[in-house]
């Protein structure tokens, strides 16, 4: 039985593909021209030239479709960072890792479906056509985890944050100082302090240190179990 596509009109949509696997894109690419009459699809290979393309585009995306393991961002803070810059833009998780934990999570931080890079074709499309259809979708043999209480609460308090207090908090992250951050970014180091300020406030933290502990409440090495090697 042939399935109709989510488009019954013909409109201009555009999308945005963030994935560092070139081959990947260009079959993610094929799949929304073909599936969802897609006609203006941007690329990405990593979180930062994602985020620099939705600036630029001088319009919204009507999709963005995320690869969570990208060379410049780590579990699910890269989710929760687009979900700032583009919070109407529903968001498709496409990722090799179909562990029920990282679904239920990535849901819980904003994602409008999740298709494991595995799924036959036919996966994506159903996917498109439920997100389209206002609905979530995911994988058919998705089992619901129970909620973390802690990694929910970091998530709500990590999709508070600006576009520009994520990028802080991932350098503070990263250890640099506000001096560095503000080389980095191109702004005063009075400015990286207010933001500073106003990252911690909205964590509901008194330190740095205490900030980065929120940070990694949203990492894949909460969510998944230990390995026993």
């Amino acid at each position: 039985m042939q399935v109709d596509s989510p488009q019954t009109d013909h409109i201009h949509r555009r999308a945005l593909v963030i994935d560092d696997h070139p081959l990947f894109c260009d079959a993610l690419e094929l799949t929304l021209r073909n599936a969802a009459d897609f006609d203006d699809i941007a690329t990405a290979a990593t979180l930062a030239g994602g985020i620099e393309a939705l600036k630029g585009d001088g319009a919204r995306r009507d999709l963005i479709v995320l690869d969570l393991n990208l060379p410049d961002v780590t579990g699910l803070d890269g989710l929760i960072r687009l979900k700032t810059q583009a919070p109407e833009t529903p968001i498709i998780v496409v990722s090799s890792m179909a562990e029920n934990a990282i679904i239920s999570a990535a849901i819980e931080a904003g994602a409008a479906g999740y298709v494991p890079k595995h799924s036959p074709h036919g996966e994506f499309r159903a996917a498109l056509e439920a997100i389209f259809g206002g609905a979530t979708y995911l994988p058919e043999n998705f089992v619901e985890c129970e909620r973390s209480p802690n990694r929910s609460d970091a998530v709500t308090r990590l999709a508070s944050l600006t576009a520009q207090q994520a990028r802080i908090l991932e350098l503070i992250c990263d250890g640099k100082l506000n001096k560095q951050i503000a080389f980095e970014l191109s702004i005063a180091e009075t400015t990286v302090k207010a933001h500073v300020t106003a990252i911690m406030r909205k964590l509901a933290v008194q330190s740095r240190t205490q900030a980065v502990l929120v940070a990694q409440q949203a990492k894949f090495a909460t969510i998944l179990p230990r390995s026993e090697t």
